[in-house]
């Protein structure tokens, strides 16, 4: 009986994920929504003035696959290895790369909709006791999508700087009648 309901809710999981895969693939692909997040991801790179040109072609060619990983619903793993068998990089290194451009595509996304139904910001959530100091001092902190903060020398929307497990909680405007 317990397999049996397990593999229930196994098929119904991954029926209504795959149905959440193929609307976010149609948003990213298909509204402005996908444009803005993209041009979002872009605007990122370009203030990585300390890359050469080669390097910023392959930091927008991981940040392109990693907001197909998002919309895909796939783990950092995948992107991963895609970072690791591209070239001189050590495994930590490739590892730190995928959980962060995962992050920074994730944030793009949510900024890129957030933004397009009204909203100004966000407030700063912090996930566990292991935060570090800059990003605990920011937890529950309203912050304007057009002014991301600079912790620790890096300038970054919750979610977006290397490491980071913080998350931006949307604020959504309310309407008046």
């Amino acid at each position: 009986m317990f397999t049996q309901v397990e593999r229930e809710e196994w098929n119904q999981w991954r029926s209504v994920s795959q149905s959440i895969s193929d609307e976010l693939r149609d948003v990213v692909g298909n509204t402005p929504i996908g444009q803005t997040a993209s041009d979002i991801v872009y605007r990122q790179i370009q203030v990585i003035k300390s890359l050469p040109i080669e390097a910023a072609d392959r930091v927008r060619d991981i940040q392109t696959r990693a907001l197909q990983a998002v919309v895909n619903g796939e783990r950092p793993d995948e992107l991963y290895e895609m970072i690791l068998s591209s070239g001189d990089v050590a495994a930590s290194r490739a590892r730190l790369i995928a959980r962060t451009e995962i992050g920074r595509a994730t944030v793009a996304l949510t900024e890129a909709r957030a933004t397009a139904v009204g909203s100004d910001g966000y407030w700063w959530r912090i996930e566990g006791a292991g935060t570090r100091p800059s990003h605990f001092r920011m937890r529950n902190k309203f912050v304007r999508w057009d002014n991301p903060p600079t912790l620790d020398g890096m300038t970054g929307h919750a979610g977006c700087l290397p490491n980071c497990k913080c998350w931006p909680e949307v604020q959504i405007p309310t309407t008046r009648r």
